[in-house]
């Protein structure tokens, strides 16, 4: 069971990091250009928060 919960995880990622490229490819383009203007350092700071949201929600759900 615990291979299924990594398995479900991994497909409702890759189906929420796919649907703003095939939404608007236009606009996905522009925020990729966005963020690759970014200093590394803000990079890492998104990347951060990121990171202690999807942890936030695990402990929520956990």
């Amino acid at each position: 069971m615990q291979g299924d919960a990594w398995l479900l995880a991994l497909g409702l990622m890759l189906v929420f990091e796919g649907l703003m490229p095939f939404v608007s490819p236009k606009a996905w383009r522009s925020v990729v250009s966005q963020i690759a203007q970014l200093r590394d350092g803000q990079i890492r700071f998104f990347g951060l928060l990121g990171i202690l949201a999807g942890l936030a929600l695990l402990w929520l759900v956990g």
